[in-house]
């Protein structure tokens, strides 16, 4: 009786054991649920036509390829598959009873037999982690629930689906996961064009995932021989399986890693793309972006070939950025050479790097915002030495020549840097520095800490952020970030990259945006450094500005069309630098080809010119002759028409000199220099009177060894009927005054006979002087 009951209670056990194990194998999902469920291990970077761009590993735990359908999986490795580990598969409804059979009798007499787990149990074991086998193999209950939810599997899946679903999800050896990582990482092919050897090795791998070459080897052997004796195979009869070469073969599959981390034509960028992430955001398996499939090709292959022409010279580096005028998203983006570079790892887009004279448009445009230049103003493209508290400072052209006076338009077209540089000394080094911080270049230190050196280029700044300041120009001064960053350095949704609307914010006078643009569009203008038939030049409507920074380190074109606005970059990584490679050299092919493919179908017509801006005609007086020069002298620069903010426009432009205490005009009529109106020229600057020497926040330091008495320092300013003030008081009047220095801070102000304010500097001097003298009265 006691027996009884025993046998009841273990019968009952059995059967609430097989009810709890069914009811969980019926929570199996449905293929549809474990298909869109299924994460790789890499992300796919998609151009806006969809094309895949570039591929990235964002799982460091797992190596996952794509999902491969069963129908692009070849046919070798399905037949070698179920072959190896369920000869019945299509036959059996998900439980092998026949081979469960054998199993059973094999152990009862300690004999070794086959396993007789399913293709289809498998797959219930990898889809719920409860039916998986542990270190000390399955329990009771294990084998029950895989059992029942194999055949739970069988009725709902159809058998292509099953053998799909195994094929992506099972594990074959160390990280590999699913046949796309092993087939390209050990044969560093797709799924589909696997061979009857390659199938054999993978479907070995399966039975034994981390065995010995040797084991693999010689179990692929196996597989290969029931692939050939199958009904219906290709292999003659007598063909006999050649094992010790599969060894060899199998050794060699097994040391490969084909499947690299990253393979593209813009791993930069996809880099860049998933760190503008929001970071809880889960990550993507396909991510979109604004990106042109032909157009990035184009630049990989124009900066590759351009940087081959130059390997002679000491150039491996470089990259290219183009961006959509209208919203700021990124067209093409090209972080490195590739494989012709030493450090191809390093985004030259992000990349810190001197712009040179790439700057200068931002610093004219200011200038003229500001009314102290027009593009007609001259200005002195001479020697010049300019203190500063660090000592003088004397700027150089690149050619190491001096054109004299010439025009705005000319010295910012030709790229000359005195004139820059004596720009910038009206500007202020501080007011620069804002403008540039305005149009979204990232300068981490102050204007002062640069000082004048910033109208050449001298802070670092990364191709993004430039390409950006000039599409800043060719939107007429609206400054907006590259879609899918923030000002504030945020992160914003992959997804905005495509869909950003840009947030513009005014950086720039737009009359001044438009005026540099046409200085920057004029081939004529740019002739006396680069010649008439430049690579600048271009048969549609471009604006283009080249730079070059110290010891030529870093090489630039940086331009714009009515659409597009294309940045390049050639250097080296490591700050080595070039030999040889100057602005139309180096970097402007590059650009001119982006530019070419860009417009190839494509026109790009001239800006409308804003409100607010003239167009007069000017001409210009010559050079004021040299004593004893005989006859008569060409103008300065031939007459044009000009572009003017309104009220700044004027007919002549000619300079003054001194001779007598009076001033003498470009045609030899002495003049009055109490009688600005009846001078009839213009200063230097054409415009609005500016102190010129001594620089703002210079530091005098009186020599002990001179007399203080015999210490004067010379004060000038532009601009006729100016009064001096120092320290409020009356100093002087005149374009020029000598004034005696006393130790202190002192404050040098010119003013109209009005008493207005004109301009005011502060300067400091040191050391043991004079007294302070009482007011003098006018000084020429």
């Amino acid at each position: 009786m006691a027996e009884r009951r025993w046998a009841v209670r273990r019968w009952c056990a059995g059967w609430a054991l097989w009810v709890a194990c069914g009811s969980a194998a019926w929570a199996i999902p449905a293929f549809d649920e474990v298909r869109a469920d299924f994460k790789p291990s890499d992300t796919l970077v998609l151009s806006r036509e969809g094309e895949v761009l570039q591929r990235l590993r964002t799982d460091a735990t797992v190596r996952r390829g794509q999902w491969v359908p069963l129908a692009d999986v070849s046919p070798a490795l399905r037949t070698a598959l179920v072959l190896s580990e369920d000869k019945r598969f299509f036959e059996h409804s998900g439980v092998d009873w026949r081979a469960a059979s054998a199993a059973a009798w094999g152990n009862l007499w300690n004999q070794r037999t086959r396993g007789a787990s399913t293709i289809t149990m498998q797959l219930a074991g990898l889809l719920d982690g409860d039916w998986r086998q542990g270190p000390g193999g399955r329990t009771v209950a294990q084998k029950l629930g895989q059992t029942v939810a194999a055949q739970v599997l069988d009725r709902r899946w159809r058998k292509d689906q099953i053998l799909e679903a195994y094929l992506n999800l099972v594990p074959f050896r160390s990280e590999l996961v699913g046949i796309d990582a092993l087939s390209r990482t050990l044969f560093g092919k797709a799924a589909h064009g696997l061979d009857d050897r390659e199938a054999a090795v993978a479907a070995a791998l399966v039975r034994a995932p981390n065995a010995r070459p040797a084991l693999v080897a010689q179990r692929a052997c196996g597989v290969l021989r029931d692939m050939q004796q199958r009904p219906g195979s290709t292999q003659p009869a007598a063909a006999r399986v050649d094992c010790d070469a599969l060894d060899l073969f199998t050794t060699a599959a097994l040391q490969r890693r084909a499947f690299d981390a990253s393979e593209g034509v813009a791993p930069h960028f996809a880099r860049y793309l998933l760190r503008q992430r929001s970071k809880d955001a889960a990550v993507p398996e396909r991510l979109p972006s604004t990106l042109r499939a032909p157009l990035q090709r184009f630049a990989v292959q124009s900066l590759q070939q351009q940087l081959r022409e130059l390997r002679g010279r000491n150039v491996e580096d470089g990259a290219v950025l183009v961006l959509d005028n209208a919203t700021g998203a990124v067209l093409a983006w090209v972080g490195s050479s590739g494989q012709l570079s030493q450090a191809r790892e390093v985004d030259g887009v992000l990349a810190l790097r001197q712009p040179g004279s790439t700057l200068k448009p931002f610093l004219y445009a200011q200038a003229i915002e500001q009314r102290r230049l027009t593009a007609a103003s001259l200005v002195d493209d001479s020697p010049a030495h300019i203190a500063t508290p660090g000592g003088l400072y004397i700027p150089q052209n690149y050619d190491r020549q001096f054109k004299g006076w010439v025009s705005v338009r000319t010295a910012l077209a030709a790229s000359l840097n005195v004139p820059a540089v004596r720009t910038l000394v009206m500007v202020s080094p501080d007011a620069f520095h804002r403008q540039l911080r305005a149009v979204g270049l990232p300068l981490r230190e102050s204007g002062d800490y640069f000082g004048y050196s910033l109208a050449l280029g001298s802070p670092e700044v990364p191709l993004l952020h430039l390409t950006n300041a000039f599409r800043t120009l060719a939107n007429g001064g609206r400054a907006s970030p590259v879609a899918g960053t923030l000002a504030n350095g945020g992160r914003v949704s992959a997804v905005a990259l495509a869909d950003a609307k840009p947030h513009f914010t005014p950086a720039i006078d737009p009359r001044a945006a438009f005026i540099v643009g046409d200085i920057l569009s004029d081939g004529n203008a740019r002739a006396r450094t680069f010649g008439t038939d430049s690579v600048l030049a271009t048969r549609f409507w471009t604006a283009v500005k080249t730079g070059t920074s110290k010891d030529m380190r870093d090489n630039w074109a940086v331009g714009w069309s009515e659409r597009y606005t294309v940045g390049v970059w050639v250097g080296n990584a490591s700050g080595a630098a070039m030999h040889d490679v100057s602005g139309t050299s180096g970097a402007a092919p590059i650009w001119a080809a982006v530019m070419g493919f860009l417009h190839a179908r494509e026109p790009s017509r001239a800006p409308k010119a804003p409100l607010g801006l003239a167009r007069a005609a000017v001409r210009f007086g010559p050079a004021a002759p040299q004593p004893g020069s005989p006859g008569d002298h060409p103008p300065l620069e031939a007459a044009r028409e000009e572009w003017f903010v309104q009220g700044t426009q004027q007919a002549l432009f000619a300079i003054d000199s001194v001779a007598n205490n009076q001033y003498v005009s470009s045609a030899g009529v002495k003049k009055d220099p109490k009688n600005s109106a009846q001078s009839g020229v213009t200063s230097v600057a054409g415009l609005a009177a500016r102190i010129t020497a001594p620089a703002p926040g210079t530091i005098i330091a009186l020599d002990p060894d001179i007399p203080p008495t015999r210490q004067r320092l010379q004060l000038t300013a532009t601009g006729e009927g100016l009064w001096w003030r120092m320290d409020g008081k009356p100093l002087g009047r005149g374009a020029r005054v000598a004034w005696l220095p006393w130790p202190g801070r002192h404050v040098v102000q010119i003013t109209d006979a009005g008493g207005q304010v004109l301009d005011e500097i502060r300067i400091e001097v040191r050391g043991a002087g004079a007294v302070a003298p009482a007011p003098r009265g006018t000084a020429h």
